[in-house]
């Protein structure tokens, strides 16, 4: 989870969620936003923005502990 963060904070990922996030409670008002309304609007948009090369390197990150965890 670390490495994932790190990944994310790296490319901007979190840079530009956090831009998603302010731009919409600025449209909509303070007041007239909730947590799950962000959650909703930015989780497609998330998962679709994540860099290959990220998922690239968790995924041979997870292949290769799973591997010495077999031995």
């Amino acid at each position: 989870m670390e490495l994932l963060r790190e990944r994310l904070i790296d490319c901007g990922w979190k840079d530009e969620m956090k831009a998603l996030c302010r731009a919409h409670v600025k449209k909509k008002g303070r007041n007239n936003v909730t947590v799950d309304d962000l959650v909703h609007l930015i989780t497609p948009k998330g998962r679709a923005s994540v860099p290959d090369s990220v998922k690239a390197e968790l995924l041979q990150r997870i292949r290769t502990f799973l591997m010495s965890a077999a031995l």
